[in-house]
């Protein structure tokens, strides 16, 4: 898989609008006049709304200010909010060693989870299948990406790692924490101000039915997840001017 093996998918029906609407919608947020002054404390926001909505698509919900006073121990909790807190660091990594990257999310999502052993963690599952497509993911990402638009590359990524769930334990929300590196890394976001886990959320039957369409690589399967993932960044985009205009 190579970036340009990506390009064929703009031309899938309304899929190249929606992602320059998504892109329009990042840049206007991005440029609020808030984030000049507020920037450090929004981006801790966003943090933290990421991995309660990463935890709540893994089946794990609970309410953000019961998070947020640090009363809910749950594993997948946690383990996204140590995910969330760590991307900042990775994302210099991402795109050269995104093996090694994805390693150490697992470690930090699952450590502590059910049916996730010491030796499991951090080691993709055996399987030939597998190890395949996770290699080709892995030759895309080091790949420069060509003029494809960050918000197709990432979700791809999403896409293809939440149809292997190449990882014990939640594999979502590793999935989830690589699409938003790939925005991070590549410019989209580079301030890791936005949340597309959020708009995800917001749209939980569509995210579970286009996520499942993709997996079957049917051109609508594909068309399907790639407009969904440009409607949650919008959604996301919406949610940081809403918390700006805050204060």
């Amino acid at each position: 898989m190579t970036s340009s093996a990506l390009a064929p998918l703009l031309d899938l029906p309304d899929v190249a609008p929606a992602l320059t609407a998504a892109r329009q919608a990042v840049d206007a947020a991005l440029s609020h006049r808030a984030l000049r002054r507020s920037g450090g404390p929004l981006a801790g926001e966003v943090g933290l709304r990421s991995a309660v909505a990463s935890a709540e698509l893994e089946g794990h919900g609970y309410g953000l200010e019961d998070i947020r006073a640090g009363t809910i121990t749950d594993p997948v909790v946690q383990g996204a909010l140590r995910v969330s807190a760590a991307l900042d660091g990775l994302a210099v990594r991402w795109l050269a060693a995104p093996r090694q990257v994805l390693a150490r999310l697992h470690v930090l999502a699952a450590r502590g989870c059910a049916g996730v052993d010491e030796q499991s963690l951090g080691r993709p599952v055996a399987s030939a299948e597998v190890a395949a497509r996770l290699d080709a993911l892995c030759e895309l990402l080091v790949t420069p990406g060509g003029g494809v638009p960050a918000l197709l590359r990432a979700a791809v990524v999403h896409g293809e790692l939440l149809a292997l769930r190449p990882f014990a334990g939640p594999s979502g929300v590793v999935s989830r924490a690589a699409a938003r590196l790939t925005l991070i890394a590549e410019g989209l976001d580079p301030r890791g101000l936005i949340a597309p886990e959020v708009g995800h959320t917001a749209r939980e039957p569509e995210y579970v039915g286009s996520a499942n369409a993709y997996s079957t690589g049917s051109p609508d399967g594909v068309r399907s997840w790639l407009k969904h993932c440009a409607a949650a960044t919008e959604a996301a985009a919406a949610t940081l001017v809403a918390l700006a205009d805050a204060g």
